[in-house]
């Protein structure tokens, strides 16, 4: 167990003192009920600096957390994302024990789409393979014949034998692929709350009060925030653009808590925010992860029939090299 003087130390400089202070017994206590449980947190990039370095044992993607997972020896995770990451894990590691703190940690693009959308989609394009993004329930999953990541979306779509394909859920992915590829792109209207309040012109006013700045932008951003992008990539993409480029001053295009912990790594470089939250996200909270792990609440299941059909899809995506 890490002692709560290096849990502490870790926060030294990211957060207040005297917010460090205040946290001090409840990161103790949630580390002691992780040794007790046997269990680990898995954090998502867009959580809060307390629980990204203060909690957290895996940090990262969506994807690369529920990969992770399944690496774990821990008998119980913790999810410190929203819902539909908790299910991913779950799929990936149906033996152990997955744990959200908060059920309406969910997501307006994962809820932009059902199972019966799918249905009706492929009563029109019966010929067309469906490509279905990992920010999705289980369930939506199951009914894709692929699923994919923002960074893998364009070499999933072009793995398919197929001149044509549905790609759901998000209209402002799909397009950046489509406009990327050959083959013809059906797209879904959802959107995620947060990247799509983003704008071309907000992004060039950047430009004019901060010189050398450089844009980098998540593809779930509409069109004309990706052309005025100077990179675009999926959030662990970025991070790396980040780390490999130095840059002297830049503004991340996704959720405003990523800068915040992408920022520690790199003290060098100027990170100008544009403070957009995730609400759902922000659901997930230190005393949330605490009150998860003493309880043993709220437990995330998926049914069988619905992880095997989820587990197809992802192992397929797995598959694209």
């Amino acid at each position: 167990m890490r002692s709560a003087l290096n849990i502490t130390g870790r926060l030294q400089g990211i957060v207040p003192d005297i917010e460090i202070a205040a946290l001090a017994p409840l990161l103790a206590e949630v580390e002691e009920l992780k040794v007790e449980r046997n269990a680990v947190v898995l954090a998502h990039n867009y959580m809060t600096p307390d629980i990204y370095h203060g909690v957290a044992d895996v940090t990262g993607d969506s994807l690369a957390l529920a990969r992770l997972a399944a690496d774990t020896d821990a008998d119980v995770i913790v999810m410190a994302g929203v819902h539909f990451m908790a299910e991913t894990a779950k799929i990936v590691s149906p033996e152990k024990t997955v744990l959200i703190s908060d059920l309406r940690a969910g997501c307006s693009l994962a809820d932009s789409i059902t199972p019966e959308d799918i249905a009706l989609l492929r009563g029109r394009y019966p010929d067309s393979p469906v490509v279905t993004y990992v920010n999705t329930s289980a369930a939506v999953k199951a009914a894709s014949d692929i699923t994919c990541t923002s960074g893998n979306a364009l070499a999933v779509v072009e793995s398919l034998d197929a001149d044509e394909v549905i790609f759901l859920p998000d209209q402002h992915l799909g397009r950046w692929v489509a406009n990327q590829t050959s083959k013809h792109i059906i797209l879904w209207h959802g959107s995620c709350e947060v990247h799509e309040r983003f704008t071309g012109a907000e992004l060039r006013d950047y430009r004019k009060d901060y010189p050398r700045i450089q844009i980098i932008a998540h593809p779930e951003c509409p069109a004309d925030v990706l052309e005025e992008a100077d990179y675009v990539g999926s959030t662990s993409g970025m991070i790396q653009w980040v780390r490999t480029e130095s840059p002297e001053r830049v503004v991340m295009v996704t959720e405003c808590s990523m800068s915040d912990n992408v920022a520690v790594e790199s003290p060098h470089t100027e990170f100008v925010r544009p403070c957009n939250l995730c609400p759902h996200m922000k659901r997930i909270t230190l005393g949330g992860i605490r009150d998860a792990l003493r309880d043993m609440k709220h437990e995330v299941t998926v049914p069988e029939d619905v992880a095997r059909g989820a587990r197809r899809a992802v192992d397929r995506m797995l598959a694209v090299q």
